[in-house]
């Protein structure tokens, strides 16, 4: 949607044109003043957003150094200031919209060129984008504007900012291209090291827009990176952000690849994805568990009917041959589950028998599994014939000296001979 600049309110504007210049790196001049104050920080976050402030044994917090380090904290106290601004509603949902598309945008061009600065983070690393999300929705949940917001409407806007900052909204394709779309998501298990980040979200953050020409062919990337909680894929988030490329039309994909991280050293193209959850040795990232065990697996409430187990169908032999050095690639086959008539999981390394209960896919028993499950499902609902799949990549690891510092050349060419690899096994595939 284009919206005329008489459409907006002179306080709109005069944002848009301060995000413009953070984004140039040209300096902020601001028109007149912008009102501030109205952000009440006695209203407590998501155990996600409490994170925030956390730091290591007592030390500063780790997401203030990193936002910091990606220039992410200035989009943060444009995004607060314009927000104390808004004269009205519909004012507010068209600047929480916008700003949320252009934090996607800004992840994905910084992770595309190079960065420059002392400090500076390198340009692949995904973790700014992740905490400038948790920073801005964490805003929205304590904003107190000069009109009445409902509790229904401010999820309602804090759904609108997740969804454009993830790049729901604008998974586009131009025509006359193969239209690939892959996925991605958040950093996890942040309790047991705030520092980290998840390699799968670089890797979609450096895809996304993306053109390549394979033995003659153009293909245009499209991605989004998803949340690592169970309350958004029971409403439906991954149905909602790839159904619009599963039905006919212009935005019909070629290709859909759901990619999350996964084991040490291996690539796994995972083959069988299980309908139910069973991880219970944590929890997402407000530390909310599944609800089921490997011996008592679950179904999302909001999974749509279909069978327990569903298959790959993306060319995973030819993927399988990427040069994915210094990793390897493995087509894994191997799922836990409970065998027709029988209560107790068994390991079976080829695949699932007929009638049994899917304990754990290929890709595990919690999200991973549970996304590759969802568009694999869709693929069989819309599109029998898509070439869909799960890609699981390499754990992305600090030196194991360091225990305290944000970053470290280990870590920083682990992360890029992930994503080296993530391109090689995607590129095979056509």
């Amino acid at each position: 949607m284009r919206l005329r600049p008489s459409s907006f309110p002179r306080s709109l504007l005069v944002g848009a044109l301060a995000l413009t210049s953070v984004l140039s790196g040209a300096p902020v001049v601001h028109a007149t003043p912008v009102t501030t104050g109205c952000i009440d920080a006695t209203i407590t976050g998501t155990v996600e957003e409490q994170r925030l402030s956390r730091g290591i044994a007592g030390g500063p917090s780790v997401p203030a150094e990193i936002l910091r380090r990606t220039g992410f904290d200035k989009q943060v106290a444009l995004f607060s200031r314009l927000l104390c601004a808004m004269p009205s509603r519909e004012a507010a949902k068209l600047l929480i919209r916008a700003q949320g598309e252009a934090l996607w945008r800004t992840a994905v061009h910084r992770a595309q060129h190079p960065v420059s600065g002392a400090d500076a983070l390198p340009s692949t690393d995904d973790r700014g984008l992740y905490w400038a999300r948790i920073s801005m929705a964490l805003a929205v949940r304590q904003w107190q504007p000069r009109f009445a917001v409902g509790t229904t409407e401010r999820a309602d806007l804090i759904k609108s900012l997740e969804y454009a900052s993830r790049g729901i909204t604008s998974t586009r394709f131009s025509p006359g291209v193969k239209k690939i779309l892959v996925t991605g998501f958040d950093p996890f298990t942040l309790d047991a090291d705030i520092r980290i980040g998840n390699p799968s979200g670089a890797n979609a953050l450096t895809l996304d827009g993306q053109r390549w020409t394979v033995n003659g062919t153009t293909y245009e990337i499209q991605a989004v990176v998803f949340p690592v909680r169970y309350t958004d894929f029971d409403q439906k988030m991954v149905e909602e952000a790839l159904a619009p490329h599963y039905r006919g039309g212009p935005q019909h994909a070629d290709l859909v690849m759901t990619a999350s991280q996964g084991r040490v050293g291996i690539f796994d193209l995972e083959v069988f994805n299980g309908r139910r959850r069973s991880v219970s040795s944590i929890g997402d990232n407000n530390n909310l568990w599944g609800g089921g065990t490997v011996a008592a697996p679950v179904v999302s409430p909001s999974m749509p009917t279909g069978p327990e187990w569903i298959t790959s169908s993306l060319p995973l032999a030819r993927m399988s041959k990427a040069d994915v050095t210094p990793f390897r690639t493995r087509v894994n086959t191997s799922v836990l589950e409970i065998p027709a008539g029988q209560t107790a999981p068994v390991r079976q390394p080829l695949g699932p028998t007929e009638g049994s209960i899917a304990s754990e896919g290929a890709g595990g028993g919690y999200l991973s599994n549970e996304v590759a499950y969802r568009n694999t499902l869709q693929r069989d609902l819309k599109d029998p014939s898509m070439p869909a799949g799960h890609l699981h990549v390499p754990v992305l690891s600090f030196d194991p000296t360091n225990k305290t510092t944000i970053t470290d050349p280990t870590y920083e060419a682990n992360r890029d001979a992930i994503i080296r690899g993530a391109h090689a096994v995607l590129r095979a595939a056509f």
